[in-house]
């Protein structure tokens, strides 16, 4: 019995990222990332955060940026701020944070992503209900952008 659900579960789950994939286009590590945020709020009895693709436009032109400088920064010269590249996605939010980091691996980010207070804090944010992610890959390198907001 146990296992019959446990394999209920799986499908469950990966037929849950191949439909958010379809829908979305976001890469699978984008979508790791999502389920990777998800887990770690439901395991804190948080809602999980719906993807908008919108606010994961703004993440992925933010990674690139990241990925031209070579290290992982909120904003470079020249750049617009969180809020200004949020807004010009199309994301109507009431609030607005961001995680921002350059790792080896996928599972190692969000290990650090949860090691992090900082981080942890705004995976964790109640007030939240809405992500968008980017990651680009460089030099074997992943340039990764969460985007949380609480919309309109």
């Amino acid at each position: 019995m146990r296992s019959e659900v446990r394999i209920l579960m799986v499908i469950a789950a990966l037929s849950a990222f191949v439909a958010i994939h379809a829908q979305t286009g976001s890469s699978a590590a984008e979508q790791e990332f999502l389920m990777s945020v998800n887990r770690a709020r439901q395991s804190q009895g948080l809602s999980a955060l719906r993807w908008n693709e919108a606010l994961a436009t703004a993440a992925r032109k933010h990674a690139a940026i990241m990925a031209q400088h070579g290290s992982a920064e909120h904003g470079f010269p020249g750049e617009p701020s969180l809020s200004s590249r949020v807004m010009q996605s199309g994301v109507h939010f009431v609030w607005l944070s961001e995680n921002v980091i350059l790792g080896s691996d996928v599972a190692a980010i969000e290990a650090e992503f949860l090691r992090s207070p900082k981080h942890r804090a705004n995976i964790l944010d109640p007030d939240m209900d809405t992500i968008g992610v980017g990651v680009v890959e460089r030099g074997g390198q992943l340039f990764v952008v969460e985007d949380f907001a609480k919309v309109k």
